[in-house]
C-alpha cells in the first residue's frame, strides 16, 4: 500500500469514527453538569461560548475536544473544580481575554459542548490545547501531545 493509500485508509476511518460517535452522541440523555454546581443550560452554553470563541472554524470534533479539555480540567486537581472557574482562570483562554467569548454562540457551538457534557471526549482526557502556528508559550511545547484535531494539538 502506497503512502496516498494509507492517508486515504486513515481519513475514511477517521470520518467513520466521527459519524459514529454524532450517531451514538444523538442517542443518549443529557447529563447533569460536570461541575455538580448551578445549572446546567448555564454551563452549557458558557462551554459554547469559550467553543465559539476558540475553536471557530474549525471541524466539529475540534469543537467537542475544546469543550471536553475544560471539563477535564474541572475534574482535574490542578484546576478550578467548575467550569466557570476554569473558564476564568487569569490568562487560560485567548477568548475571555480578547473578548471573543461574549460573542453569540452558533448552534454547532452549542451541540459541541452538550456532546462534552454528555460525555464524548475526542482529545482523550487532554487538559491542554494550543495551535502551534500562534502559540507564544514556550511551555506549552514541552506538553505530550495526544491528538491534533484541525490546527489544534491536544496535550496533558
Amino acid at each position: 500500500m502506497n503512502q496516498k493509500q494509507k492517508l486515504a485508509v486513515c481519513f475514511l476511518l477517521l470520518s467513520i469514527y466521527v459519524c459514529a460517535g454524532m450517531v451514538l452522541e444523538s442517542f443518549r440523555e443529557e447529563k447533569p453538569a460536570v461541575s455538580g454546581k448551578g445549572d446546567n443550560s448555564n454551563d452549557v452554553y458558557l462551554l459554547a461560548q469559550v467553543v465559539h470563541g476558540e475553536a471557530r472554524g474549525e471541524p466539529y470534533i475540534g469543537k467537542v475536544a475544546v469543550a471536553a479539555v475544560i471539563l477535564n480540567r474541572v475534574k482535574s486537581p490542578k484546576f478550578p473544580n467548575t467550569i466557570a472557574g476554569v473558564v476564568y482562570q487569569p490568562h487560560a483562554f485567548t477568548c475571555v481575554t480578547d473578548g471573543q467569548i461574549n460573542l453569540t454562540p452558533d448552534s454547532e457551538s452549542i451541540r459541541a459542548a452538550r456532546d462534552a457534557m454528555n460525555g464524548w471526549d475526542p482529545s482523550y482526557g487532554a487538559i491542554y490545547y494550543f495551535n502551534p502556528a500562534t502559540s507564544t508559550s514556550a511551555w506549552i511545547w514541552s506538553r505530550t501531545t495526544h491528538i491534533t484535531i484541525g490546527k489544534h494539538r491536544f496535550a496533558t
